[in-house]
């Protein structure tokens, strides 16, 4: 859960996961709608499912022990070379060095390498990854890793590194800043959707209408989420709400409006397949960070809406 997503966003969910799922075992039985529901508007889903097929992987095939080895866990579902090596180190004490990006940026300013380094991106991975194993002390590789990474997290900032209270400055050869990747710039984008209500079976519990992202798309497939409008912009007077919602490298401006039942089909994109979901039941279901967004936001639920990440 913290690959790519924020602390402050994650403890909720991580301990709600945990009570759901304590063993590997318990991962391995649950169904997949099961999972994603408890990942919902964490984001990257593809996580949740490769932990998920992960888990049944070892259980069907390891007896239900996870591989005490860098090589070996790197033969499960989701799981590279970071966090092979982070497991790998930290539970079992193998001499093998975690490059996440703080360890990146510490052992690239020591050497004095930059984006410029003659060979590119691929060498400039490569040598970064050699020398932090170069570095590593194979007597304490746990300990040694969470070090690194936590000098990079909190001394050797991306900005205005904190160089005059850094333990290795001595041996650093930039003593600064250096030379990065741009990252790519945030652009911003249009959306609209309709929010379907209708009272139905229960007294007081009304049911939503969601529909399901297909499973060939590369982002959030399988997700549930509100029928899109065909027309974005949507007129003042039926402006339900307004939210922002940020997914990798786009910022979107999103308009609500509220449809009738009879008019879906007129004013919303066609969807592969639909359902009309209890407000109740929500929490029971995979939906998209932006669905739960705005329902949360348009009072008809009470799930918590985790921060958007980068």
């Amino acid at each position: 859960m913290l690959q790519q997503t924020r602390v402050a966003a994650v403890v909720e969910r991580y301990e709600a996961f945990l009570r759901s799922f304590p063993t590997v075992a318990a991962l391995a039985r649950a169904g997949e709608p099961e999972v994603l529901a408890l990942w919902s508007g964490l984001g990257y889903y593809r996580r949740a499912r490769m932990l998920h097929r992960a888990a049944q992987q070892v259980v069907a095939e390891l007896g239900g022990a996870l591989p005490e080895r860098a090589a070996g866990l790197r033969e499960l579902p989701g799981i590279g070379a970071y966090t092979s090596a982070a497991i790998a180190s930290i539970a079992y004490g193998e001499p093998v060095a975690v490059v996440d990006g703080n360890v990146e940026r510490v052992v690239q300013r020591l050497a004095g390498w930059g984006s410029d380094l003659p060979g590119g991106q691929a060498k400039l991975m490569r040598e970064t990854e050699g020398m932090a194993n170069a570095l590593l002390d194979p007597a304490r590789p746990g300990d040694f890793n969470q070090a690194m990474m936590e000098l990079g997290a909190t001394v050797c900032l991306p900005r205005n590194p904190q160089c005059l209270t850094c333990p290795v400055f001595a041996y650093c050869r930039t003593r600064g800043e250096h030379p990065t990747v741009k990252r790519a710039r945030m652009r911003s984008e249009e959306a609209g959707y309709a929010l379907v209500i209708r009272e139905a079976g229960t007294p007081g519990l009304p049911e939503v209408l969601l529909v399901q992202r297909s499973l060939e798309e590369t982002v959030m497939p399988g997700m549930w989420e509100l029928p899109a409008l065909r027309e974005v912009e949507i007129p003042a007077a039926r402006v339900r709400l307004r939210v922002r919602h940020s997914i990798m490298q786009v910022n979107y401006n999103v308009g609500i409006r509220t449809v009738l039942e009879e008019d879906v089909e007129a004013v919303t994109v066609p969807a592969g397949v639909s359902r009309w979901a209890r407000v109740c039941d929500l929490d029971a279901l995979p939906l998209t960070g932006l669905a739960r967004k705005v329902l949360l936001r348009a009072r008809l639920t009470e799930l918590t809406v985790v921060p958007a990440h980068a």
